[in-house]
């Protein structure tokens, strides 16, 4: 099984501290944690592309070029590639000359997102949504298989025995992000494809979509299915104060509401202890709880990969750190030992 970490390179003020971390401050961090995340024995890095001012990845291949060159091992891949408004051509492009400098460790990681500002900063029409997402998947992966393409669409202008290059050394791993929707899990199944939801709340409500994708895929005759779960956290030797800090970012964040996402609401803390219990979705706590609660999702969902965001809402570098460290050091080689390959 594989552990991993991703970040949105948010710029969210931390409330306790009320300091602010500046964009700049944000990339430099993010390459750090990359190279740490390699240095501790994780799997996979990710990071998340959105088109809004406080959030500072907008490009993930550029700043995962960064991290490539920081980096020796540990795979790197975007959480999530906008694709229904990026070109899949340009898409393949980049990820493949990642590929290429990284000597065979990029990823796709592609869905359809949970922000929509990107439909106007590139000139599509939101009722498009899920058209354009499923005619550029095609494209995607035709591009994947050939290196010359052939293909007409509705969305874009047809392509005549085009050359996309650089080719990379195999084809990339290419991921489907699903936030829930169950017809998205069957497109994924369908087409064989590994699948990753994203999961906020809940995990066991998520079962019914991993038994669809699994038995799409099954009908589909595709012998073999991966499935990765991402996630928030933050771990800490003391379970106790790894819970306080992950809380006070969150339920803060939520206090104040997010632009385009959702609007400003108070949770109540018990229903946000609820999440941060052993069967909730949030892993905020210490390396046992955390392997717990993989061993318990590997049950229920039958999950091969799980990743972790835990630089969200202002969290200061150092408590990040040591929690990719206990990540790295203690949950990932328990998790390992118990659930090999």
């Amino acid at each position: 099984m594989e552990i991993g970490l991703y970040t949105f390179g948010d710029t969210f003020p931390d409330p306790v501290t009320g300091k602010t971390t500046t964009a700049r401050e944000k990339l430099r961090d993010t390459v750090r944690f990359a190279k740490l995340a390699d240095e501790v024995g994780l799997d996979v890095f990710a990071v998340g592309e959105h088109h809004r001012l406080d959030m500072a990845i907008s490009s993930p291949p550029v700043v995962l070029a960064a991290c490539a060159e920081a980096t020796t091992r540990i795979k790197l891949s975007p959480a999530t590639t906008l694709l229904n408004t990026l070109d899949p051509v340009r898409v393949f492009e980049d990820f493949a000359t990642l590929d290429l400098l990284s000597n065979g460790r990029a990823e796709l990681l592609v869905g359809r997102g949970s922000f929509v500002e990107s439909f106007a900063l590139f000139g599509y029409d939101l009722h498009d949504y899920d058209s354009l997402f499923a005619e550029k998947l095609d494209l995607l992966l035709e591009i994947n298989r050939s290196e010359r393409v052939t293909w007409e669409g509705r969305h874009r202008p047809a392509l005549h025995d085009a050359e996309v290059s650089p080719r990379p050394e195999r084809p990339l791993p290419i991921w489907i992000g699903v936030g829930g929707t169950p017809e998205s899990a069957i497109r994924a199944g369908r087409l064989g494809l590994p699948m990753n939801i994203a999961i906020l709340g809940g995990p066991a409500r998520f079962a019914g979509l991993a038994s669809l994708y699994r038995r799409a895929a099954a009908q589909a005759g595709h012998r073999t299915t991966r499935l990765a779960v991402s996630s928030h956290g933050l771990l800490a030797d003391d379970a106790r104060q790894a819970k306080e800090d992950y809380a006070a970012r969150w339920l803060d964040l939520m206090r104040k509401g997010l632009k385009n996402r959702f609007p400003p609401r108070d949770v109540p803390r018990e229903a946000f202890e609820a999440e941060m219990g052993p069967r909730g979705a949030v892993f905020a706590g210490d390396a046992k709880e955390a392997i717990e609660k993989i061993r318990w999702e590997r049950e229920v969902l039958g999950i091969d990969r799980l990743m972790l965001q835990m630089d969200w809402g202002g969290m200061p570098y150092a408590k990040v750190a040591r929690a990719v460290e206990i990540l790295g050091t203690e949950v990932a080689p328990a998790v390992r030992q118990e659930f090999p390959g």
